[in-house]
């Protein structure tokens, strides 16, 4: 195969049979999938196709950008409280407020990545965090003022006589925009603009020096991000039909920087991997402790938060990698094991 080919074969998305054999089984999986679990499953698997694109999102600021956010919190609840205020104001459908939406989000992203044109690290981060307390204050006051004890309450999205309330509806929705979440993140790593982050993530005096535009592209991962997200928080909105401000705490943050922390920072399987669990993390807690005696009952939720941070750590201390980085230690131990006795050295 001459080098071109090979370059372009490298670049392809699915330039190999096996990586098209894969996506086609895991196609199949993903269409059963609904008509085989419990409504409760199914409510688990759109959780986790929820997750994956705000993960994505934060996957390419911090995993490739090398940008640090605690706003994902922030962000998701701009984006549902856009849905919920024009549908309440204005009865706006889906095909109005999603854009509007991403249109929000893009805004926020520039507004919140201007100080990372100065800052960086630990600084930048409490720049972002500050995307948070605003959205929590500007959502608690706007129920406050209409009288929202219990937030706001949105129907359903509707096509003419078509209503989305099903499960299974909702679950080919949302893989429809995780796909295509996944999709946009794929292409964005194998384009300029990828390597362009990745060159920042390494260094951003070293890319400038390379020609690279680092403001621009520093403030096109916030949009990037910040638009996915929005995006996210509005579909949530319209899966739960209701928005409290009270669901977008900062716990939320944490648990989106620990599924790219666990799943594998810089890796977009990493970040699928992440979703899965730390979505599904709970439910597996809550799970094991029903199996302890009643009196330790109360317990549970404490037990949670610190299987939770444990796990973290553990990550942390023992696979920097992540998730992806086990898999990819199991795979490559397979391969060596098929091909160590032809690739041994032959005694004379």
């Amino acid at each position: 195969m001459s080098e071109p080919a090979a370059h372009a074969q490298d670049l392809a998305l699915l330039g190999t049979p096996g990586k098209r054999i894969r996506l086609g089984v895991a196609l199949v999986i993903l269409a059963v999938l609904p008509f085989a679990v419990s409504p409760f499953l199914l409510d688990l698997a759109n959780q986790v196709l929820l997750a994956v694109i705000s993960a994505l999102a934060l996957m390419l600021l911090t995993g490739f950008a090398g940008l640090i956010s605690l706003g994902t919190a922030g962000l998701l609840g701009a984006g549902a409280y856009t849905v919920g205020m024009l549908v309440r104001e204005v009865s706006a459908p889906f095909w109005v407020t999603l854009p509007a939406a991403a249109l929000l989000g893009a805004f926020l992203g520039l507004i919140f990545g201007l100080p990372s044109l100065r800052l960086r690290g630990l600084y930048l981060a409490i720049s972002t965090l500050g995307l948070h307390f605003i959205v929590v204050y500007l959502g608690g006051e706007y129920e406050a003022r209409e009288a929202l004890s219990t937030g706001v309450i949105i129907d359903s999205p509707s096509i003419g006589p078509y209503s989305l309330t099903s499960g299974i509806g909702w679950y080919f929705a949302l893989l429809a925009f995780a796909g295509f979440a996944l999709l946009i993140s794929a292409n964005l790593q194998r384009s300029r603009t990828g390597r362009a982050w990745r060159a920042l993530n390494a260094r951003d005096v070293v890319a400038s020096a390379l020609g690279i535009d680092v403001q621009r592209f520093k403030l096109m991962a916030f949009m990037v991000s910040a638009t996915m997200t929005a995006v996210a928080g509005a579909l949530f909105a319209y899966y739960r039909n209701f928005v409290s401000i009270d669901a977008f705490s900062l716990y939320l943050t944490v648990q989106y920087v620990a599924m790219i922390i666990i799943g594998g920072m810089g890796s977009i399987p990493g970040a699928l991997l992440g979703s899965c669990f730390v979505i599904l993390f709970p439910y597996a807690i809550e799970a094991l402790a029903a199996q302890l005696p009643a009196r330790f009952a109360n317990a549970v939720f404490a037990l949670d938060y610190a299987a939770f941070g444990v796990v973290m750590i553990l990550f942390l201390l023992l696979e920097p990698a992540g998730l992806i980085g086990i898999w990819r230690r199991i795979k490559n131990a397979f391969s060596a094991k098929r091909a160590g006795p032809k690739s041994g050295l032959t005694k004379p």
